[in-house]
């Protein structure tokens, strides 16, 4: 049903592993494109979740990050480890420099493992419809939305077919205003003709190798409105300083009071996850974990509402 996109940073790979049983008991499937060389983190990630009866689809194509062009390092680590495991699905990117020779070629090297297409701009879906013939309805399909419009997705009919699309906009910390809208996809997949959805969590589509100093510090946390038809929602929670890169803990302890004085509302909408639980705890202590620790807080926060959610 779910399918939460990572691309694969050391603390999305961590997000994976240590929510692993509540990704598995929801029926999640994450897609995780590998960014970067080392492949240990991504072997534990996919361990984690078979050792809860999860499922996964690894890119062995990656467009982004230290794979992009050569993938033979995912592809050997999928062969020698996982081959014989249905419940990993090797992830065929279809962009639009993909030729149609090397979307064929990928899908008969991994044609035995159960691979999943990921249309990303590819444009040559006729061709590639016409070459699978009667494979294309047994294969899972995974439509990026802004790269596949309905007349393409046409081609590729099957009763595995999911749509993902970025609901976090991308911009200036600053520039954040303190709610926005995020999606109604979790409620309105089936209307656009398809078995389940997915999104690139707190994170967003864009990708970049690292940042710079933070002149805002911002918290991103979904949440749910039952009084607006279910739709999701985000609230930026930003440092009061933003005007130099310094004092970087500090910033992050004025988000977090701002954070938790969101929560403390009576009439909050924000669910009570175990994410929120730790980012109390954060400021109970006055602690400052680091950034790549908050991104992965945010993250799971997302997947304990979606799951919450779906649940009821």
């Amino acid at each position: 049903m779910y399918h939460p996109y990572f691309r694969g940073k050391q603390y999305e790979l961590i997000t994976i592993r240590e929510n692993a049983e509540l990704i598995s008991e929801s029926g999640f499937t994450p897609i995780i494109e590998p960014v970067r060389e080392a492949l240990s983190g991504l072997d534990r990630a996919l361990a984690a979740l078979l050792e809860k009866d999860g499922r996964a689809i690894v890119i062995v194509n990656p467009h982004h990050g230290e794979h992009a062009g050569r993938g033979d390092g995912i592809t050997a680590l999928l062969q020698d480890q996982y081959a014989e495991n249905a419940s990993i699905s090797p992830g065929i990117l279809l962009k639009e420099q993909t030729t149609i020779e090397d979307a064929l070629r990928c899908f008969a090297l991994h044609e035995r493992a159960n691979p999943t297409l990921i249309h990303a701009g590819f444009t040559e879906g006729v061709q590639l419809a016409d070459q699978l013939g009667r494979r294309v309805g047994e294969i899972r399909h995974i439509f990026l939305d802004d790269q596949s419009g309905r007349l393409y997705r046409r081609n590729f009919r099957s009763n595995q077919q999911i749509l993902v699309r970025d609901g976090f906009q991308k911009r200036r910390n600053k520039d954040h205003p303190p709610v926005e809208f995020f999606s109604d996809l979790h409620v309105t997949y089936e209307e656009e003709g398809m078995n389940g959805f997915g999104d690139y969590l707190t994170v967003g589509d864009d990708f970049s190798e690292g940042g710079g100093p933070a002149y805002a510090i911002a918290i991103h946390l979904t949440f749910i409105d039952s009084n607006n038809d279910d739709a999701m929602f985000v609230h930026h929670f930003l440092s009061e300083r933003q005007d130099t890169p310094t004092d970087p803990a500090g910033k992050f302890a004025e988000a977090l009071r701002a954070m938790i004085i969101e929560l403390d509302r009576p009439d909050s909408p924000v669910l009570e996850t175990q994410a929120v639980q730790e980012f109390r705890e954060l400021h109970r202590k006055g602690h400052y974990p680091g950034l790549g620790y908050v991104k992965k807080l945010s993250m799971q926060h997302h997947i304990e509402t979606l799951a919450d959610y779906l649940d009821r």
